[in-house]
């Protein structure tokens, strides 16, 4: 997504000159959210983007791998492709469970297919982590009739990206939708026909799938002189800059500074992939605009539409608007009374309306936003 919008924003902002895209994969630029929907379902066999890439003169070399960086030059493995600008978006790659070295990953469209010809009636998946992957799978799963077990080594499901008590509240979910959830355990092992865990409990599994996180694709950039954090993500400016001349980086593999937030942030979602791609393409056609958007992510799961935008890390006060016991319902985090992150579960103008007051650092009238039947918007001082 990254690398096929700073290639459109290329075009689209007039430049002229040759455009290469590479990708490592065998296809052509494609979507991701559908893969853990969708593609498993049996409902599509592939999300390739509807883009005229021989119109706008994109070339498009798939199948290559990037090797190195050197200036004005990008090793491949095959070839050399010499550069004036660069954009780097090799996006993240699944972290995997060192007990379970044959366990599946979700992240290509080939990873999908493969999964999907294994979800069948009876079959026994185990998902190593209960974040938005593994919800997103078993609810499928669930669908085509397989038994799921869902093992997370924290105290609830999507622990890290939510507080505990909203994660707990989940956790009903997978119950009501015959899912079996085992929290405060991980898989130690995989076996045949079985996974060993922590605790020493042991499950039978046909499939053992593993969504514990991903991580910045950027191994091949040792040496290269683009500075790295600790975790392995491209360190960008404000305007997605690396400190080499000419480079700029954007999506899942970038760690970019973000003055709304005070700190810098790594964000691995469908939303910034496609709004740093166009941002670099503009950075590198001379726009001084800082990219720095109101960070936002959904997931579908157990028949619920999940959205969250914002950071909720610094706020100091928390506002539910509505019951996690109801069907839809809203939760606020503000920072002095200023709105700073929203989670919605489907209501989805909640989250439309918190993000544009995100953005502006709204104030909030507190019970006005503790009320459901008024409209967010109208909550702002």
């Amino acid at each position: 997504m990254a690398g096929a919008q700073a290639a459109l924003g290329l075009r689209r902002g007039g430049w002229e000159g040759r455009i290469s895209l590479l990708g490592d994969e065998p296809h052509r630029p494609y979507d991701r959210p559908p893969l853990s929907k969708n593609v498993l379902l049996g409902k599509a066999d592939a999300t390739t983007f509807e883009i005229d890439w021989e119109h706008l003169g994109v070339e498009l070399l798939t199948g290559r791998r990037a090797l190195a960086l050197a200036p004005g030059v990008l090793h491949t493995d095959g070839g050399e492709l010499p550069y004036e600008g660069l954009v780097i978006a090799t996006g993240a790659e699944p972290r995997p469970l060192p007990g379970a070295p044959g366990a599946r990953l979700l992240r290509t469209v080939d990873d999908a297919l493969a999964l999907r010809e294994r979800l069948r009636p009876g079959v026994r998946l185990v998902l190593a982590g209960a974040g938005w992957i593994g919800a997103e799978t078993a609810t499928v799963a669930r669908q085509l009739g397989c038994e799921v077990t869902v093992v997370e080594a924290g105290p609830a499901p999507l622990t890290g990206a939510l507080p505990e008590p909203l994660g707990a509240v989940m956790a009903g979910w997978y119950a009501a939708a015959g899912v079996g959830l085992r929290c405060g355990a991980g898989v130690l092992a995989a076996e045949p026909g079985a996974v060993v865990l922590t605790d020493g409990t042991r499950l039978p599994a046909d499939e053992v799938l593993v969504g514990i996180g991903a991580r910045p694709a950027t191994g091949w950039l040792s040496g290269s002189g683009v500075e790295l954090d600790a975790a392995g993500a491209i360190l960008v400016d404000e305007r997605l800059r690396t400190g080499a001349p000419g480079v700029w980086a954007a999506g899942d593999c970038v760690s970019y500074p973000s003055a709304r937030s005070g700190v810098r942030l790594a964000v691995q979602h469908w939303d910034h992939a496609l709004q740093s791609g166009t941002a670099a393409a503009a950075s590198m056609l001379g726009a001084d605009a800082p990219y720095d958007p109101v960070p936002y992510f959904w997931s579908e799961q157990f028949g619920r539409m999940v959205q969250y935008a914002g950071r909720h890390a610094e706020a100091d006060e928390l506002i539910h608007r509505g019951s996690p016991e109801e069907p839809s319902w809203t939760v606020l985090w503000l920072r002095q009374g200023a709105l700073v992150a929203a989670l919605s579960v489907d209501r989805p103008r909640d989250l439309n309306q918190a993000r544009r007051l995100i953005d502006r650092g709204a104030v909030l009238d507190r019970a006005l936003a503790a009320d459901p039947a008024v409209q967010l918007k109208a909550a702002a001082a």
